[in-house]
């Protein structure tokens, strides 16, 4: 490839504005963050979306392939009669360590089984895991909830991986010093939850590589209290669809409310620039998307509605993700001789 950039391979063909916000969103990203881009994709319509960026200097490769996975579509069966689709060819670029990094906004679970079938998984890791950052009170003081996604249903030793790497990826990519990881349940007693919630928390008490705070109620998630959630695929999705729902209705209902009347128009005014910066911290938009954590490379699945901001900050993250070692840390972890990881549980 002749450069010594980083090289993000982007699944140009997924997701809801695909490909031209996608196509938008690489573009920025390579001549904000510095990155090497490889959009993956029908060619001809990747040429005329680039046919919009003529003065883009020089112009991103393009990697062809072959079709798309559809969102009604089961990943597995789809990834094996569709083996040129653009995220198989993503993976493929990925795996033969032509990129550095996948971003991908389409089926999220066939981004996941794709990383899987071509990639692998970190050795001793036995699910990846999708990893959310979501505001909390704290501005300077994000949340890393995982898993969102990946995985529906949980053991107690998945669930203390998950608290190993989001620790990991919390300290050297959101810079926590020491990451306070909870164990979203019903209460805050040891005893409270269900089988796996109380298994769980035991091993977490146990391991000594992570900060484990204890349980955390829903209510705890963005109060700061807590750098990482732990919790299963099932929950965790439905508790990042709530918190960006609620989000979108907050901002709807504040713009409703300062669009009625004079008085309100003035006071909007006034305040446009606590509001710009409260949608910074409540928009999805801004972390762009979720490391796939686990995988034996750095995978960033997106949001379906993303858009060329998004796509921009799902670059970033996965650069972000690169620079900072968090595979080979994560590795690192499971190299050496440690608790209950190992145990089977």
């Amino acid at each position: 490839m002749g450069s010594t950039r980083t090289r993000i391979a982007i699944d140009a063909m997924g997701g809801d504005f695909a490909p031209a916000e996608v196509v938008a969103g690489a573009l920025m990203a390579q001549e904000k963050l510095g990155v090497e881009v490889l959009l993956v994709g029908d060619q001809q319509q990747l040429e005329a979306c680039l046919k919009h960026h003529p003065t883009v200097s020089p112009p991103p490769e393009i990697v062809p392939s072959e079709g798309m996975i559809e969102m009604h579509e089961e990943p597995l069966g789809a990834l094996k009669r569709k083996p040129k689709a653009s995220i198989n060819v993503a993976m493929n670029l990925l795996k033969e360590k032509r990129a550095d990094a996948v971003v991908s906004a389409g089926h999220s679970g066939a981004a996941m089984a794709a990383a899987l079938l071509r990639v692998g998984r970190l050795r001793g890791i036995d699910r990846p895991a999708i990893g959310a950052v979501l505001p909390t009170l704290d501005p300077t003081s994000p949340v890393l909830v995982l898993d969102v996604g990946a995985n529906v249903d949980c053991r107690p030793k998945f669930l203390e991986q998950f608290a190993v790497m989001g620790s990991i990826y919390s300290q050297y990519v959101l810079g926590v010093d020491q990451p306070r990881i909870g164990l979203l349940n019903i209460g805050e007693e040891a005893s409270k939850g269900n089988d796996l919630a109380v298994r769980t928390y035991q091993m977490l008490q146990e391991n000594t590589q992570i900060n484990f705070a204890g349980n955390a109620e829903g209510r705890d998630v963005l109060s700061g209290q807590y750098d990482v959630i732990v919790c299963d695929g099932f929950v965790g999705n439905v508790l990042l669809k709530f918190a960006e729902g609620v989000g979108e209705i907050v901002l709807h209902l504040l713009k409703d409310e300062l669009s009625t009347g004079l008085r309100a128009q003035i006071g909007a005014a006034m305040l446009k620039p606590s509001l710009k910066r409260f949608k910074q911290r409540v928009d999805h938009v801004e972390h762009g998307g979720g490391l796939l954590l686990g995988v034996a490379g750095v995978c960033i699945i997106g949001h379906g509605s993303s858009k060329a901001p998004t796509i921009c900050n799902a670059i970033r993250s996965a650069r972000d993700a690169i620079n900072n070692g968090v595979l080979e840390r994560i590795q690192s972890q499971y190299q050496k001789p440690h608790q209950k990881a190992a145990s089977g549980q």
